[in-house]
């Protein structure tokens, strides 16, 4: 009978806290699939726990981020989640979430500055260094590389470029001959490779920060007539990047999980807010002889 009672005024306590609990998600933009996949996450986990979540989308613009997380404070919520079109442009807003006393977790992009509870993300250099062995094994150790670069000031965009040069520059016969920003952008991904492929028209590989400037990429090879010829990778395992490596037209793609980033973030998030602390259970692992 005791062990009932305590477990009725546990679900009464979770239910109660629940109720009233506001969150704030600001994206960096949803014209990305993978960011709206990790939007979708953190809805799905806000709406299993009987949280209110509310998103915004910056855009990818800096001052609208500043002007949503201001919006965000004035609300009074709770927590802020906050995926950085910046990592150095975040952090005055960071400061004011700090200054309200409003805990922030950063998601897949961290911030350079501001004091922050808790960073969710992969190992964007550990995942960059996989492209770029990937692509040292396709090339026999010996070729030309193109490395399209994302938003700059992201640390996605530096930690996956790190990670892909601390690997190329194994392979001396190796040779990054172009570095070019195309903003994470599929557009941007098309029209840049256009112009790198009339100055370096006998490149072998190209590495793309995240799917969506790889398509674009290809998009270019293709037209060329190069599809043959140029090993294309991305970052992300998006759905369009994922259906076009089954195609054998893409390469290869790093899988990430923006769903699970976004779950995770919302449920450390209520964590924190309902226990004040968050749990990270180390992986257990069984001896025999």
């Amino acid at each position: 009978m005791r062990k009932v009672l305590v477990f009725v005024l546990l679900v009464l306590f979770v239910s109660t806290f629940s109720f009233g609990v506001k969150i704030g998600l600001s994206v960096s933009t949803l014209n990305n699939p993978f960011f709206v996949d990790l939007a979708n996450g953190a809805e799905d986990k806000a709406n299993e726990l009987g949280i209110e979540l509310l998103v915004v989308d910056a855009r990818d613009n800096p001052a609208k981020q500043l002007n949503d997380v201001e919006d965000l404070i004035l609300q009074r919520v709770d927590m802020i989640l906050v995926n950085p079109t910046d990592s150095d442009a975040i952090v005055s807003a960071i400061e004011e979430a700090n200054d309200a006393k409003i805990p922030v977790i950063t998601v897949d992009r961290s911030a350079n500055g501001g004091k922050v509870l808790l960073h969710i993300a992969s190992d964007n250099v550990a995942g960059g260094r996989m492209a770029g062995s990937f692509i040292a094994e396709q090339l026999g150790g010996k070729g030309k590389v193109i490395e399209l670069v994302g938003v700059p000031g992201t640390s996605s965009a530096r930690e996956r470029g790190q990670g892909f040069n601390e690997e190329i520059s194994k392979h001396p016969d190796i040779k990054v001959v172009a570095r070019q920003t195309a903003n994470y952008n599929r557009a941007e991904g098309l029209t840049v490779m256009e112009n790198l492929l009339q100055a370096y028209p006998d490149v072998n590989a190209v590495f793309a920060h995240n799917d969506e400037m790889a398509l674009g990429a290809l998009e270019a090879i293709k037209a060329a007539g190069k599809l043959q010829d140029i090993i294309v990778v991305g970052f992300d395992a998006t759905p369009d990047a994922l259906a076009s490596v089954e195609k054998g037209e893409l390469s290869a793609t790093i899988a990430q999980q923006p769903y699970t980033m976004g779950e995770m973030a919302v449920e450390k998030a209520y964590e924190y807010l309902s226990t004040g602390t968050i749990y990270f259970p180390v992986p257990l692992q069984l001896v025999t002889e």
